[in-house]
């Protein structure tokens, strides 16, 4: 069983109840040491005086607070002197509706305990008072020589502590991005299309179906390097869709997103990005890498074809003029943009 970060009293009215704390969650961060190039010789952190060179013992440092013309002296004791409550006690001033908490005030999740089973009446008490009111206690309490604003809720048929910001340590948006928009205007059709987008990607909420993808290549990597294999580098960040194709963009978002759900399919990491892989017609040429009309054998432009995703196959599509192109499967763009082609190199044949 996992040991608590800490233990007190949850207080609420006249009513006690002994809790403890534990972390709810766990991280899988992936942690390296530091060593120096070319040997396996560990680097570390040390406390050294700046003045002298010389390591300082732990038990000879204590907290400074630069006054200007000389340090304020505060030792860790008389912290906890002035902590308030002593550490001891969760007080919960009152209860507020959990839906007007704004997502961005909460911070760090804890579960709480009752410290007994002879609590267990008192804590399954306020857990389903909570739980049928939808109300959070908000309360105040010292941990580690910190003061921690926090709410606590009923959750999943337990207690649960949630650190919370305070209000003064929330930025302002509209002071912190320069770049928000005010009265930008779109279009009804555009409006539509985004909503419709929204409305074919919707799914239910399962968050064992998402994983760490980035420390698995970590892993990964280390493995690879312990064997002595080559490591495949990532994807490279996909194009800025301009504004000038936004409408193609949603419209092939929509169609690729409704494909794969009759084909009841995962997307691969490719796919799952339709709108930001929509490129600029230089730039997609380009990349593509196509040879002159006319030049390139028609079952290779078919091969190159098959290896675009159905987003990329309809901005080709579009840059062609393709018409019909938005109600075409995969394949029927193929096919497509494959006499397109084939046309436009018989043209350019005769006219040499």
């Amino acid at each position: 069983m996992a040991r608590p970060v800490w233990s007190g009293a949850l207080t609420f009215g006249l009513v006690s109840l002994p809790v403890q704390m534990f972390t709810a969650t766990d991280s899988h961060t992936i942690h390296f040491h530091q060593l120096q190039r070319g040997t396996s010789d560990r680097v570390r952190n040390k406390r050294v005086n700046e003045r002298t060179g010389e390591e300082v013992p732990l038990d000879e440092i204590v907290k400074g607070y630069d006054a200007g013309d000389e340090y304020v002296l505060v030792e860790p004791g008389e912290l906890e002197d002035i902590a308030p409550g002593r550490s001891q006690a969760v007080e919960i001033t009152g209860f507020v509706d959990l839906e007007n908490v704004e997502p961005v005030f909460f911070d760090k999740t804890y579960y709480l305990g009752p410290k007994g089973k002879e609590y267990a009446k008192i804590y399954a008490l306020l857990e389903k008072a909570l739980a049928e009111s939808g109300k959070a206690g908000i309360a105040t309490f010292v941990m580690r020589n910190r003061q921690y604003l926090v709410a606590v809720k009923a959750e999943g048929g337990l207690l649960t502590l949630h650190t919370l910001h305070w209000a003064d340590e929330i930025r302002d948006p509209r002071t912190e991005i320069g770049t928000l928009p005010e009265d930008t205007e779109v279009t009804g059709r555009e409006l539509k299309m985004a909503q419709q987008l929204v409305e074919t990607l919707s799914m239910d909420w399962n968050p064992e179906e998402f994983h760490d993808t980035f420390q698995e290549q970590v892993a990964g990597l280390i493995e690879a390097k312990r064997s002595g294999e080559s490591v495949e580098k990532a994807e490279p960040p996909a194009a800025s869709t301009n504004v000038v194709d936004l409408m193609e963009a949603l419209r092939a978002s929509v169609d690729q997103a409704k494909g794969a759900k009759r084909g009841g399919r995962g997307k691969t990491a490719e796919e799952s990005a339709p709108v930001a892989r929509i490129k600029d017609t230089a730039d997609k040429r380009r990349a593509g890498g196509a040879a002159k009309p006319g030049r390139e054998p028609r079952a290779a432009k078919a091969s190159s074809l098959d290896s675009l995703t159905k987003a990329e196959l309809y901005q080709r599509a579009a840059d062609a003029g393709v018409p019909g192109r938005s109600s075409m499967t995969r394949e029927e763009l193929v096919t497509a943009l494959s006499a397109k082609s084939g046309k436009a190199g018989r043209r350019k044949a005769r006219a040499s």
